[in-house]
C-alpha cells in the first residue's frame, strides 16, 4: 500500500510551517513499515522544524535506536510487518516518553492498557500529526 501523496511539491512547508520554531530541533522518531507513509511523515516534520530518528520499519531497529539515540516524541506504527509494537510502547512509557499511535486499527482492536494513547488514523493528515506532537511537547 502507498502512503498518501501530498497534493503538490510545496505541501510539506505550506502546510506544516507556521509557528514552527517552538519544534525546532526537537528530535522525533518514526517507526512506520511503510516506505512512502514514512517518507511523507519525515517530510511533514522537517518542514515543521523537526530533526527525524529514523524511520525504523521493523520492531528489532525501532528497539535499538530508542535504547541508543536521544528523541523527545515517537510516532508508532502498531503493525510492523506482522510484529506488535508493544514491547517497544512498554519502554518508552516507562521512560516517560511521549507517543502517538498511527494505525489503520480502532481504539477498540487495541489492547485495554494502550487505549488513553492518542491516536491517529491513517492515512494520517499531517496539520494533525504536527497539533499531536505540539501538544504533547507543550510544558506543563
Amino acid at each position: 500500500m502507498v502512503g498518501p501523496v501530498p497534493p503538490d511539491p510545496d505541501w510539506p512547508r505550506a502546510h506544516t510551517s507556521v509557528e514552527a520554531s517552538d519544534l525546532a530541533g526537537r528530535r522525533i522518531l518514526i517507526v512506520e513499515d511503510e516506505f512512502f507513509l514514512a517518507l511523507y511523515l519525515e517530510d511533514a516534520l522537517r518542514a515543521a522544524g523537526c530533526a527525524i530518528v529514523g524511520p525504523f520499519g521493523n520492531l528489532p531497529s525501532a528497539t535499538r535506536a530508542a535504547r541508543s539515540e536521544p528523541f523527545d516524541f515517537a510516532i508508532l506504527d502498531i503493525n510492523l510487518n506482522g510484529d506488535a509494537v508493544y514491547p517497544l510502547v512498554d519502554e518508552l512509557l516507562a521512560r516517560r516518553i511521549p507517543l502517538v499511535f498511527l494505525t489503520g486499527y480502532g481504539r477498540s482492536a487495541l489492547p485495554q492498557e494502550y487505549r488513553t494513547i492518542p491516536r491517529l488514523s491513517k492515512p494520517c493528515d499531517p496539520v494533525l500529526l504536527i497539533q499531536e506532537v505540539r501538544r504533547a511537547l507543550r510544558p506543563k
